[in-house]
């Protein structure tokens, strides 16, 4: 074998190598709701480092400028510090359970969970929330609340994500 053969072998070892085990890729999008997999990765990834309390991480996944709307006017944050304090702001932490696409959003399902330091979600654990997320460039530029109503039923007044 040349030397060159023995490179190409190393290669494509490693390439192989690289897909095996069980972080990264489709395992980590596989969720109901066939929504786009590279956007279902950078919301899990927000969620699971909001929920562990690494919202410096979390905040990380915000394109600058992005607009957030809970149950507010949509405001539009300019800054890493605006972002922090956007994800320091939310009671709750949140496990995604399913996404599906609507036009340029990607609507989340989460079941809520305490989260490290906060611990005021109170009420809302266990239950679920939806939020409309626009990703571009791998970075959240949206974050957008859905609030279900049913038919004849009261708005929740519960915790937000």
């Amino acid at each position: 074998m040349t030397a060159r053969a023995i490179a190409l072998l190393a290669a494509l070892s490693l390439v192989t190598l690289a897909g095996c085990g069980s972080s990264g890729g489709e395992e980590d999008t596989t969720i109901a709701g066939h929504a786009d997999p590279a956007h279902v990765q950078v919301i899990k990834r927000w969620a699971d480092e909001l929920r562990a309390g690494d919202v410096t991480a979390a905040s990380d996944r915000f394109a600058l400028p992005a607009v957030v709307q809970n149950g507010t006017v949509p405001l539009r944050l300019t800054d890493r510090r605006e972002v922090e304090a956007f994800n320091n702001s939310l009671p709750c932490g949140a496990t995604l359970t399913a996404a599906i696409e609507s036009g340029k959003y990607t609507i989340a399902t989460f079941k809520l969970t305490e989260r490290p330091g906060i611990g005021h979600c109170g009420d809302g654990v266990g239950e679920q929330a939806k939020t409309a997320f626009v990703i571009q460039d791998g970075l959240i530029t949206q974050w957008r609340r859905v609030v279900d109503i049913e038919e004849g039923a009261p708005a929740s007044q519960g915790p937000v994500v």
